[in-house]
């Protein structure tokens, strides 16, 4: 799988680097062809999808038995090598974290990416819940059927969603930091959860500054120093709630294996029953990437 955390470990524009020669990458599906010595539950042949710490871009690869799980019948090795990092990152926002419940409003950065599009799969398994999304104007088109209200990331969003909805929404999934923080802040109900998530905060995340990063990397610190400060006090009175989520540190710093096994169970359950369905934006050979 290839996922935008990928594109800033090539850059160097993460914490820690890990040290080079590297292999990337941090999901992958395959065949399992050995085990260890105590994995019980699956059987060499087994055809398994995996989160791995860096190195997922091989055609070998080993990681511990509770990050791995096996691949439905009907899920293709392309399917499951985009399914778990956006589905698993999405789904523990929206309902571990938030509470999601029928009838809330949900608004959502980059409605286009992977996780953008998981979540508003997801939010479609709940009853009259509204998706407001922001992204490219070229990936609407894509997605105008998933989000229930989609603008131009570039464009007042904010006023958009009070003409819409006047009193903001229940839930603001932020991938983009920035100024963005404040306005999604203004938008946010009493009782409403604001979750920062990406593997990055030193920058937007998004393709136009990817663009720009590879040209002046001093616009990283611009970025961070964009994001509104947050008086704790405020958020007491306003009633509202400010998250981060970070799948990857859950995964291998926090030792949460069992919590997104959990996860997984949910999501592959919910794919069996034909309620959501990764979307393979294109396809590269390891010669390619």
């Amino acid at each position: 799988g290839l996922n935008f955390i990928d594109l800033m470990v090539r850059q160097g524009n993460i914490d820690n680097p890990p040290k080079t020669p590297l292999v990337p990458g941090f999901e992958c599906s395959g065949i399992v062809e050995a085990l260890g010595d105590s994995v019980k539950g699956f059987e060499i042949g087994d055809r398994v999808m995996a989160f791995v710490n860096y190195s997922a871009w091989a055609e070998v690869v080993c990681t511990p038995v509770e990050f791995v799980y096996k691949i439905p019948d009907d899920m293709s090795f392309s399917e499951a090598a985009a399914f778990p990092m956006n589905f698993v990152t999405a789904y523990m926002m929206l309902f571990e974290v938030a509470n999601l419940r029928e009838g809330m409003s949900v608004l959502v950065h980059s409605a286009g990416g992977g996780v953008g599009q998981a979540v508003a799969q997801l939010c479609s398994t709940i009853p009259n819940v509204t998706v407001f999304g922001t992204a490219s104007s070229f990936k609407h088109e894509a997605i105008k059927d998933s989000v229930t209200h989609l603008f131009d990331r570039n464009a007042d969003y904010v006023q958009e969603v009070k003409r819409i909805s006047t009193d903001g929404v229940d839930i603001v999934l932020d991938c983009l930091c920035g100024e963005n923080t404040g306005k999604g802040l203004s938008l946010l109900k009493p009782l409403g959860t604001y979750i920062l998530y990406g593997e990055q905060f030193s920058c937007e995340l998004s393709c136009t500054f990817l663009e720009k990063c590879f040209s002046n990397r001093a616009i990283v610190v611009f970025q961070w120093w964009q994001v509104e400060k947050v008086n704790p006090i405020k958020l007491y009175e306003e009633n509202k709630v400010i998250a981060g989520f970070s799948l990857l540190n859950l995964l291998f710093k926090q030792n949460r294996g069992g919590l997104i096994k959990g996860v997984m169970d949910k999501l592959l359950n919910l794919y069996n029953n034909k309620k959501i369905k990764p979307v393979v934006d294109s396809l590269w050979a390891l010669e390619e990437v």
